[in-house]
Parts: structure tokens; sequence; C-alpha cells
């Protein structure tokens, strides 16, 4: 099953007096960053995401606030709360995904295995439902 690679990775925290700091490099994530961005100001009633990826493979983490993941292998579904800064989420390629329930202040940090190309989206369901060979 796809979805058991969908998993939260602890980010190594250094713990100080004057405040932790998380490090995301070498070998954490099985991919070379080459892109980042981050979600914010996202209202607690609106949805993110809701579409997959044909290659690129993404890492989310809560910097503040929280939020939840639905992910789904186009046969099972499962969701994730994301709500420490020490912690991230690895999406590989071929899992949809949709973020809800933002809290207020939340940032949703993104790093992504590759950068923008519109062709590596499916971002409608059923045309993601055939590319994983579920359709009718």
């Amino acid at each position: 099953m796809v979805l058991e690679k969908v998993k939260i990775v602890e980010i190594p925290k250094i713990k100080d007096v004057r405040g932790n700091l998380s490090v995301i490099e070498g070998s954490l994530l099985p991919f070379e960053i080459k892109r980042v961005y981050y979600l914010y100001d996202v209202p607690s009633d609106a949805s993110r995401g809701g579409h997959a990826h044909i290659e690129q493979w993404e890492f989310l983490v809560a910097l503040s606030g929280s939020f939840e993941v639905l992910v789904d292998d186009g046969v099972a579904q499962k969701t994730f709360l994301l709500n420490k800064p020490f912690q991230g989420l690895l999406l590989p390629n071929g899992i949809w995904r949709a973020l809800d329930n933002f809290s207020s202040g939340s940032v949703c940090l993104v790093t992504s295995s590759g950068v923008f190309l519109e062709e590596d989206y499916i971002r409608d369901y059923q045309s993601f439902i055939q590319f994983k060979g579920l359709g009718v």
C-alpha cells in the first residue's frame, strides 16, 4: 500500500535556553530540496492542497499553529495533525493531499523535490484515480 510511505519524520531539535533550533539537512529527507514555499494567513474554513504530484515528493512542517493533512492513495485515507515545528509529514509522489482546519496564525512550510511544473500536478480527483489505475 502506497499510503504506508506517508509518515511523520522527526526533525532534529537542538535545545537551548535561548530557544530551540531545528535543521532540515543531509539525509533527513529522501530527496534533494529544489523548492521551498510556505502557506500562511489561511482562513480557518479554507482548504489548501486538493491535488497530487506525479513525480515530486514534498515535506510539510507546521512552523506555527496547527492544521490537518488528509492523505489518500486512491484506496485508503488517513489524516495527520501537524502541530509541532520539529516534526514534518513526508509525502511521496502519487498521494492526494488536502490541508484543512488551519489554526489562527498557522504557517505551513513545504519543501519539494522539484521546481514548480504545472504538468506534475493532478488537480482533479477522478483523474487521480485513473492515474492510479483504479478507475473504471
